[in-house]
């Protein structure tokens, strides 16, 4: 009975890193379609958002047979528990790529510095939900708390962004409206950091028992 539950165990992991990896790609092709004003990119997010919630589903499905059918003890109940909670986070950064993808497509962003700016903040949000996915399969707890201090770069990226953009409106025939859209984005992408601190807590959770 433990064998096939740890087998199960071990398909939950597997199934976190497969939406794990769905996440990513959302992040890189968001941040991509930014700076490089790809438009074409931007039809194909929604469909990505769509294989994550449906993998949001499957690992909802899995855990809850988990749960029904065999018999978790309290450190196997803490990493269900909190699979099921990480996937609400992780189908949550699907659907801000899409609304990124959206913001991108309606706004026809002009490429350039400000651009390549929030691509970079993109990439340190990627590195942090890899790592958040990284801890929970690893057991991981030291690498969960450097997701979270991590979201520190972020912020300061954010923070550098945002007085980038306001500083354009004080040009002369500035876009203000693509000014705006493009801090929209950026502001999607701390979310998406937010997200993948969320994750790194029931990370935390799971392998100590408590939720910082």
């Amino acid at each position: 009975m433990r064998s096939r539950f740890d087998e199960q165990l071990d398909l939950l992991n597997k199934e976190m890193i497969t939406m794990g990896a769905l996440c990513e790609n959302a992040i890189a092709m968001s941040a991509k379609a930014v700076a490089e004003g790809d438009l074409a990119l931007t039809e194909s997010i929604p469909a990505l958002a769509e294989q994550i919630g449906q993998k949001e589903r499957e690992i909802e499905s899995l855990c809850l047979k988990l749960l029904l059918q065999q018999q978790p003890v309290a450190k196997d109940l803490r990493i269900i528990s909190s699979a099921l909670k990480m996937v609400t986070d992780m189908e949550r950064i699907g659907h801000q790529s899409a609304d990124i993808a959206e913001i991108v497509r309606m706004a026809n962003l002009k490429v350039g510095g400000d651009t390549e700016e929030v691509r970079n903040m993109a990439l340190a949000v990627i590195k942090m939900v890899s790592e958040s996915i990284d801890a929970f399969v690893k057991k991981d707890d030291a690498m969960a708390q450097a997701v979270i201090a991590y979201d520190d770069v972020v912020d300061d990226c954010f923070d550098r962004v945002k007085k980038l953009l306001i500083g354009r409106f004080s040009q002369p025939g500035i876009d203000g409206e693509q000014t705006i859209d493009l801090l929209m984005v950026a502001k999607y992408f701390e979310r998406i950091g937010d997200h993948a601190v969320n994750i790194a807590k029931w990370v935390e959770f799971s392998i100590t028992g408590s939720k910082g």
